[in-house]
């Protein structure tokens, strides 16, 4: 059995299965695209306007939080909209993203996530919980460190390996922050290793597919930040999986904040992670 890392003293799970159900509740009460696309006026400390869905996502994972804290708990959140907040202690990083593919929320499209990862100390490596709940399938992805990924509470185990066409490129490649212009760098080299791309909308999502090889590889063609990637990222290396972050002197060395950071690829071997790697830096 894994030693319980001093970040996980705490319910964080329970936690997050409240904060899942607060927030279907939300999106429950905001049904339509119409009332989905509505924006408070301000802007979240990652720098997105911030939709009346968002802070109502984010109000709910923070009272849950407040009472883990009332509990005994002590740790610093970083999360999308209010940024850092102290809970009396900075051992322990929350990282927060309330409502990760909100453009496919706000406009009705499957999906869309909460993330919540918990870390004891300042980068990828160190996170020690995650946790993803898709609201289109109503899938939920978990994982600890040193204790294995799981998809609705069914362990991870031994996932299929990556698939190849007869060609030799990967079947299909998940890709995030498509922008067509950033699109448009690297078409021609990535069409020489994968011979269909998906764009899911969520960073968070497109990772954890990853986990259980729905996707061979996963790619961002853009800055990433942490509250978007840092639990699935734990998801896709417990079930196995590579994970690198670039422009980074370690491959996990990405910082648990809120700066736009180096594009993220995860993959089910290293090679496919380097080759891929090497294309959208």
């Amino acid at each position: 059995m894994p030693v319980t890392a001093p970040a996980l003293a705490y319910d964080w799970l329970g936690a997050s299965r409240r904060a899942t159900e607060a927030l279907r509740g939300v999106l429950s009460a905001h049904p339509t695209t119409r009332e989905r696309v509505i924006e408070t006026g301000e802007r979240g400390e990652g720098g997105d306007l911030t939709l009346v869905i968002d802070r109502a996502a984010e109000d709910a994972i923070f009272t849950e939080l407040e009472a883990l804290h009332e509990a005994g708990a002590r740790f610093t959140a970083v999360s999308e909209e209010r940024g850092t907040v102290s809970f009396g202690g900075t051992d322990v990083l929350v990282c927060i993203d309330p409502l990760d593919g909100s453009l496919n929320a706000k406009r009705g499209l499957g999906h869309h996530a909460v993330s919540i990862a918990v870390a004891d100390g300042p980068t990828m490596a160190d996170v020690a919980f995650a946790f993803v709940h898709d609201f289109g399938p109503g899938e939920e992805w978990r994982a600890e460190r040193g204790g294995g990924a799981f998809l609705d509470d069914v362990r991870i185990d031994d996932p299929p390996g990556e698939r190849r066409k007869r060609d030799g490129r990967l079947e299909l490649v998940a890709l995030e922050q498509t922008d067509p212009r950033h699109l448009a760098r690297v078409v021609e080299p990535l069409g020489h290793q994968a011979a269909r791309i998906r764009a899911l909308g969520s960073m968070a999502v497109a990772l954890c597919q990853v986990a259980a090889t729905r996707v061979d590889a996963m790619a961002s063609l853009w800055r990433t930040r942490a509250v978007d990637v840092a639990a699935a990222q734990l998801v896709v290396r417990e079930s196995g999986g590579v994970v690198a972050f670039g422009g980074c002197a370690e491959p996990l060395g990405a910082p648990l904040d809120l700066e736009p950071r180096a594009p993220v690829v995860a993959a089910r071997t290293q090679a496919t992670l380097d080759s891929l790697m090497e294309i959208v830096t």
